[in-house]
């Protein structure tokens, strides 16, 4: 029985116990009209009294259970998200958990019709490993992948590469977030170096490229245009005290 029954049923309940109330109340009010007995009166007023209060009673639970339902729904929307989302053409795309040894390493997650897909982690035999979503038997969706090296992607990825955005962090400290593009920081983003310093702006295969500016731990920052990851063209550099200078490169 579903959510929606349940409620239906109690609905139905309650709406009977209600009429069968609401038509008792009456017929005491019309007994109250044709009486002179104040005594009698105010026992027939209490008892109406009780009568009005279980049918507000009624009607709060009915409330209650339509919350109940409610939240129910919410819950379910939230557990079954990746069930709803991977519905293709109004068929529910049935995912099979196993684990695969691979010449490269070892997979454990979802497959469907023998390829990764779904959500999986992938142990490569050099150290490395990938946590996420999979597509056709590649990387898609959200991910993360851990570099032998000690770096660290986190983001999106597409056909097997990174692709649009992610957070790149480097074993020295440094950090990129913002776009990437065929595996390679591409479009706009913010590089953290450790020593504080922050370079905002345009990137281009993987190297700062166009408009950017540069932060200074110290609270200098610094305009310009960016080739190859170098500064070209005139720079200028607004200092913390309040003075300007420049330079052209």
């Amino acid at each position: 029985m579903d959510g929606n029954n349940i409620f239906n049923l109690n609905n139905k309940i309650y709406s009977n116990n209600n009429n069968i109330l609401f038509d008792i109340v009456n017929k005491l009010e019309n007994i109250i009209n044709d009486l002179n007995n104040d005594i009698i009166i105010k026992r027939i007023k209490d008892i109406i009294i009780i009568m009005n209060k279980l049918i507000n009673d009624n009607n709060k639970n009915i409330e209650l259970i339509r919350k109940d339902i409610q939240n129910l729904n919410i819950n379910i929307n939230n557990n079954f998200k990746d069930i709803k989302n991977n519905i293709n053409n109004g068929n529910i795309i049935n995912y099979n958990t196993q684990t695969k040894i691979y010449d490269e390493g070892r997979y454990e997650g979802q497959f469907v019709n023998g390829k990764r897909e779904g959500k999986g982690i992938y142990y490569y035999n050099d150290g490395e490993r990938y946590e996420g979503n999979w597509k056709n038997g590649l990387c898609e969706g959200k991910g993360i992948y851990y570099f032998k090296s000690g770096f660290r992607y986190e983001g999106d990825w597409k056909n097997g590469k990174k692709e649009g955005k992610g957070i790149y962090y480097f074993k020295s400290g440094d950090r990129y977030e913002g776009d990437f593009k065929n595996d390679k920081r591409e479009g706009k983003g913010i590089y953290y170096f450790k020593s504080g310093n922050r370079y905002e702006g345009d990137f281009k295969n993987g190297k700062r490229e166009g408009k950017g500016i540069y932060y200074y731990n110290n609270g200098d920052r610094e305009m310009g245009n960016y080739l190859n990851d170098q500064k070209i063209g005139k720079h200028v550099k607004l200092h913390a005290d309040g003075s300007i200078s420049s330079n052209v490169y």
